[in-house]
């Protein structure tokens, strides 16, 4: 059923017509964003002035990535970040692509990426408005849609009631050249600001005095998981490399089990790693203040774990830190990689999740992304939405 909705979905579109659809927070209109009279029309629908403008919305990231022209590397790794997800954001537009869009501002463009199941697979970009009359309450369902709305549009499909909460709109016209807070909220919404922070400014604020009572609420488990992971990682290590070190739980472990081994741990807040060296052995342990994005520290190493930490990254980054990972690890010594997954059951996800910042993908995923990068795995524990894998690094 979904596959065909995106068909239709698509073809109206391209024929011109004006669809109402599910986007992943309210009912939306959309059409083709570069033709005039359906621009018209989805306008006239809605009652709202052409001179405002209105986002331009793609279903599928890379879609969206490749199509909007100029994204410097700063911003395209930040929209990365950001969505798919419940944002509107607004970008610099120096070569004025889709003008019908950008109302009486021709060099702002705001794009959006939505993740809509129903829609999947769908490439071409809309112009995309809520569907409701212009200064009306948004639709959660399509009941909520007003009957004119429904009535002139070409194509209305029905995905259930929405979350009902539209997408927060921020403003990254400055974010590139990165001048002073780079970024701001224009209207608040569904994306809260504490993960804008972690996305834009490059840090998600877990509080070190709760993370540990938080992440137990959280993951009843932890403790098992956890014991897995230290098991896993065999003995007599030397060197180790943790990525995500934290408040240093993962650590200590680590370093009860190897004693005559030190640790290079690396996290992007300076707060946890703070915390983490207040309760480590000072001489037997490095900090270091990175994303996982960044090059990792000169190896070789001959064990890297990680624990929650990995699903923060999206597929793409994944892929490339499994290929640093092998290039700091010593022939034959092993990666473990412990943490939420995608599971094969959707009933198996318990795992609370941040939209567009936690970013899990599934087992089968990663191993074949780590068989890419030169290692041999295999899921060695799991418990519902939790894996330990163990990567050993070909010669």
């Amino acid at each position: 059923m979904t596959g065909s909705q995106a068909k239709l979905f698509t073809r109206c579109i391209q024929g011109g017509g004006v669809a109402v659809f599910p986007a992943d927070t309210v009912y939306g209109l959309a059409c083709d964003p570069e033709n005039a009279q359906a621009v018209r029309r989805l306008y006239e629908l809605k009652g709202r002035s052409p001179a405002k403008a209105t986002a331009v919305m793609f279903l599928d990231l890379e879609a969206g990535l490749d199509t909007v022209e100029d994204l410097g590397e700063r911003t395209r790794a930040a929209l990365r970040r950001l969505m798919p997800g419940p944002v509107t954001v607004l970008l610099p537009n120096p070569r004025l692509q889709f003008p019908l869009a950008c109302g009486e501002d021709p060099g702002t463009l705001g794009l959006r990426v939505a993740s809509v199941p129903e829609l999947a697979g769908v490439e071409v970009p809309v112009l995309q408005s809520s569907a409701n009359l212009s200064g009306a309450a948004d639709a959660r369902r399509l009941v909520d849609v007003p009957e004119q709305v429904r009535a002139g549009a070409d194509l209305v499909i029905d995905g259930g009631e929405r979350p009902g909460t539209p997408s927060t709109v921020v403003d990254l016209r400055r974010y590139e050249r990165g001048l002073g807070r780079a970024w701001s909220v224009v209207r608040p919404g569904a994306m809260d600001e504490l993960f804008l922070s972690a996305a834009l400014d490059g840090q998600f604020h877990f509080d070190p005095g709760t993370y540990a009572e938080m992440i137990r609420e959280d993951i009843p488990g932890y403790d098992d998981f956890q014991d897995e992971l230290v098991e896993l990682s065999g003995e007599g290590a030397k060197r180790i490399l943790e990525l995500g070190t934290g408040t240093g739980e993962t650590a200590l472990r680590l370093l009860e089990r190897h004693p005559e081994a030190v640790l290079v741990g690396i996290d992007e807040s300076p707060a946890m790693l703070k915390a983490a060296g207040a309760s480590l052995p000072p001489k037997r342990v490095e900090l270091h203040v990175a994303r996982l994005q960044e090059p990792l520290p000169r190896g070789p190493f001959d064990l890297v774990a990680s624990a929650l930490a990995v699903h923060h990254l999206d597929g793409p980054e994944k892929v490339e830190l499994f290929q640093r990972v092998h290039e700091v690890l010593a022939p034959g010594a092993r990666f473990l990689l412990a943490d939420v997954v995608v599971p094969t059951e959707p009933g198996s996800a318990v795992t609370s999740l941040t939209p567009g910042y936690d970013k899990p993908s599934s087992a089968a995923e990663q191993l074949a992304w780590l068989a890419q990068a030169g290692f041999a795995a295999h899921v060695a524990w799991e418990q519902e939405d939790l894996a330990v894998i163990v990567a050993h690094a070909l010669a």
